[in-house]
């Protein structure tokens, strides 16, 4: 008899285990389910945190240039009148052997201070003959001729220089033809 108990109890005991398991499966599938949400909610976090690393870096890269080009052009710009003043020199007429020397080793370095606005990519902004532009020329004199097409440069008075193509170090001061 004390078998039969035993047997009774086992069976007793089984179908009660089968309802705490579905019971427990219950609890599991809601924390699979809170789970999967926090999983969920944390890539996405991590997929706005790469996107805002990205950007950060693509917007230091901008300044870091923009920061480089604005040196370049203040010091360029410190430096123009002393290539002004170079070729002033060599405009000079000379007679005398020494000063024709002189004056071509006035030409090399005006050469090699050309060279280095090169190296930098500045370049100088074409000015006459050129129709007139206020981006990059700044109108000191008007002058009436009918042969020449209205707002036409005709003399340019001090050169101007431009970096990479997109900012102006310096405007070009011009004649203009009306």
């Amino acid at each position: 008899m004390a078998e039969e108990i035993k047997n009774e109890e086992i069976e007793d005991t089984e179908p009660v285990k089968a309802e705490e398991d579905d019971q427990a499966d219950a609890p599991e599938e809601n924390e699979a389910e809170k789970l999967a949400g926090q999983l969920k909610e944390q890539n996405d976090k991590y997929l706005r945190l790469m996107a805002e690393y990205a950007n950060y870096q693509t917007r230091t890269q901008k300044e870091k240039a923009a920061r480089y080009a604005d040196a370049v052009i203040d010091t360029v710009e410190a430096l123009l009148p002393i290539g002004d003043n170079l070729e002033r020199a060599l405009k000079t007429e000379v007679t005398s052997e020494d000063a024709v020397k002189f004056k071509q080793g006035i030409e090399m370095v005006m050469k090699q201070f050309n060279d280095c606005l090169e190296k930098l990519a500045v370049t100088p902004i074409k000015a006459e003959g050129e129709q007139f532009d206020p981006n990059l020329h700044n109108a000191v004199m008007h002058i009436d001729d009918d042969s020449i097409d209205d707002n036409t440069i005709v003399e340019e008075f001090m050169k101007g220089y431009i970096y990479k193509n997109e900012r102006v170090v310096r405007h070009s001061m011009v004649k203009v033809a009306n």
